[in-house]
């Protein structure tokens, strides 16, 4: 499969919120660092990651495009409530070996109706 394909099935996966579905996406030694939040090592404490994360918060991602460039996946996301991002994504061998986010923090926090940090 070509880098596309995967994150289009990343985002399929992303949308059943299964966090242990999800990490059958990245390599053993990943690492995903959402720009927001502390980068995340390793594909179980990704995973972690991902149960929190759809724990507090039902999310969606509507792909707006993605992009190819040899072993990356560029992803441009919107959400049903109007929250925009995007992801890159390197791919090695069929499976996620870094992933970084870019999102507004704040807007999700509100939008989810989930405290705001005060530091």
């Amino acid at each position: 499969m070509t880098p596309k394909e995967i994150i289009r099935n990343w985002v399929d996966v992303f949308n059943t919120a299964d966090a242990e579905a999800m990490g059958e996406f990245y390599h053993e030694d990943a690492v995903n660092h959402q720009v927001a939040n502390d980068p995340v090592s390793g594909r179980e404490a990704i995973v972690q990651r991902f149960r929190e994360e759809f724990e507090q918060a039902d999310m969606v991602c509507l792909v707006e495009q993605i992009l190819e460039d040899g072993e990356w996946a560029i992803l441009e996301w919107k959400d049903p409530q109007g929250l925009r991002g995007c992801g890159f994504f390197h791919i090695v061998n069929g499976k996620i070996a870094f992933q970084r986010g870019y999102w507004d923090k704040l807007s999700f926090l509100r939008l989810h109706k989930l405290p705001i940090p005060t530091q």
